[in-house]
């Protein structure tokens, strides 16, 4: 049987990755490594001033105290896949989106970006949810069939290699918090661009310190000007951002690289003189 690592980052007791354990359990053998605490918007971060407490709750089921989801996959390649590897890695299913420039904060997509570093086909899966985070009746009553339904099948794809995943590339889906029959279907996708708004509010403590909370920030975005894009020149298909597709009702698959490159600026970046 196959073997599917699972991480997130919200925590191993979110209904998300509950659910989407669930989901595989008939397909692969599951094993879970993921963060003790919620690490949402932590990046690809990688613990190396403290060492970190690998915890079983059960049979293939771990916590990682305190630990990143990148921390989750690289201590779990080192302890529990020390001679094979798993044959796919899934982050997620995330509370919350990831879309545009936000990849670049989540701790969702750094789950697998970290499992295309170690050349594993990986996953990152988020819900784009719409309600507030922390209200505890709308997280135990939170739907994710849609979701779990998307990695399921994108899962068995790759698994069976009908799907191949290259080298250094993984995927990041976003499913719009829609039920399956009103879902229109599924757009491959670029990173659309967020607007930024920066928010941040203060808190003071019963002695008068100053604290600094950094807020969310809301969905905006605009489309990318891809005209001069020269790895699009020969591509037929259609060009829609991730943002697009979930506001018009699709699920959003983006493909994704390690290298960040940028190929058109190198030819005209010359500092051939500057220690001259």
């Amino acid at each position: 049987m196959k073997t599917i690592l699972i991480t997130n980052d919200d925590g191993y007791i979110s209904k998300g990755l509950i659910d989407l354990v669930e989901s595989l359990r008939d397909m692969a053998n599951v094993v879970v490594v993921a963060p003790a605490n919620e690490k949402s918007a932590c990046g690809h971060g990688l613990c190396v001033s403290k060492p970190l407490d690998l915890i079983k709750i059960k049979d293939n089921f771990y916590k990682l105290d305190d630990g990143s989801p990148t921390d989750c996959v690289y201590v779990a390649l080192c302890e529990l896949f020390p001679s094979r590897k798993p044959d796919l890695i899934i982050s997620g299913i995330n509370i919350g989106s990831n879309m545009g420039e936000d990849t670049t904060y989540s701790g969702t997509v750094a789950g697998a970006m970290e499992g295309a570093i170690h050349g594993i086909p990986s996953i990152a899966i988020s819900q784009c949810v719409h309600d507030n985070y922390g209200e505890e009746d709308k997280i135990a009553n939170r739907d994710f069939s849609l979701a779990t339904l998307v990695v399921k099948n994108i899962a068995n794809d790759i698994l069976t290699s009908k799907l191949i995943i290259n080298d250094r590339k993984f995927l990041n889906i976003n499913v719009p918090q829609i039920p399956k029959d009103t879902c229109k279907g599924v757009k491959i996708t670029h990173l659309g661009v967020k607007l930024f708004n920066p928010s941040i509010s203060q808190i003071h403590s019963p002695r008068g310190k100053t604290y600094h909370w950094i807020g969310f920030n809301k969905a905006s975005w605009s489309r990318r000007d891809n005209s001069g894009n020269a790895y699009l020149r020969d591509y037929s298909g259609e060009l829609i951002s991730d943002f697009e597709a979930i506001t018009d009702g699709y699920i959003s698959i983006t493909p994704m690289q390690l290298d960040l490159t940028d190929y058109e600026m190198m030819k005209y970046l010359d500092y051939s003189n500057l220690l001259k």
